[in-house]
């Protein structure tokens, strides 16, 4: 979506300021021996084929002029930078039209993103070879347009008595402009493979399946151990308070079923009392009855 926004803008602005550039250059002849002034205009545009523009100059010896040429041929530079600004311009409408009223078709297969993601990186590449292409063309540019560079041409201007001057130099802002523009979509269509990569199968496996290092498997099974012996120590601590609790529920039962065995002995041996005998059968008695009667007195004679 930032492509879609800023591309066809940043384009337009590359390509226009190169391709419609315009330079003028005016220097003067002074001839001292016909005491005359000669201003020679030199005009250069766009392919900046330099070689072919050329401008008469005086021969303040005789009177005639003489034809000289710019030095320089910076066309191919200048026409891929603006052959590749035209053609992300055009793109950049045709994505712009896809994703506003073909989004479902974009999408279908994954053939949109695909194919979105390869051009965006070819166009990232043509616009970061051309503008540095054109960023050095631009140079040699001033350079072969240095006024000091044509005065040298110029065979009058080799002779001391006559003087030469420069009167008019070019403008280079709207060049140097174009060359920022042109880093500028580097920039652009650099950080828009990003956002055109997520949109991509490739973004969405990845992410669908992630990959899980060394430390990372480690700590999920450290997880899944102490989660297995968590659920297995639950039920181990439940049975032992369920076997407890029934040992002591049993041994309080045990308790009461003593004490009721006791009490009946007791009243047992209250009711056998009245039955005791003086004497040596006493005696008798109770060895026959101690396993039947329980516990018995003896009562000594004096």
């Amino acid at each position: 979506m930032c492509m879609v926004i800023f591309a066809p803008i940043f384009a337009i602005c590359a390509f226009v300021t190169c391709g419609g550039y315009y330079g003028h250059l005016q220097v003067k002849v002074d001839c001292a021996a016909r005491r005359q002034n000669v201003n020679i205009d030199i005009d250069f545009s766009y392919p900046f084929r330099l070689q072919q523009v050329h401008f008469n100059a005086p021969l303040c010896e005789v009177q005639r002029e003489e034809v000289l040429f710019l030095v320089g041929d910076f066309s191919s530079a200048a026409q891929f930078f603006v052959t590749v600004g035209v053609f992300a311009f055009l793109y950049s409408l045709l994505a712009t039209v896809v994703y506003v009223f073909y989004q479902d078709k974009y999408l279908k297969n994954n053939r949109g993103p695909l194919v979105d993601f390869a051009v965006t990186v070819i166009f990232s590449l043509m616009w970061l070879v051309s503008s540095c292409c054109w960023a050095k063309s631009l140079t040699d540019i001033k350079r072969a347009t240095n006024p000091t560079e044509v005065l040298l041409l110029i065979s009058a201007c080799k002779t001391q008595e006559n003087r030469c001057a420069a009167t008019q130099e070019p403008l280079w802002s709207r060049l140097n402009t174009s060359a920022v523009f042109g880093f500028v979509n580097v920039v652009l269509w650099s950080g828009n493979i990003w956002f055109v990569f997520k949109e991509t199968g490739w973004y969405k496996t990845g992410k669908r399946y992630p990959t899980r290092s060394a430390s990372g498997k480690r700590s999920s099974e450290m997880r899944e151990r102490l989660y297995s012996e968590s659920s297995f120590d639950l039920p181990d601590d439940s049975f032992g308070l369920y076997s407890q609790d029934s040992f002591t529920q049993s041994k309080g039962d045990f308790n009461k079923q003593v004490e009721r065995q006791a009490s009946i002995n007791q009243s047992q041996v209250s009711f056998s009392l009245p039955e005791t005998y003086l004497g040596k059968s006493v005696a008798y008695e109770r060895e026959n009855s101690v396993t039947s009667q329980g516990p018995m007195i003896f009562i000594n004679e004096m």
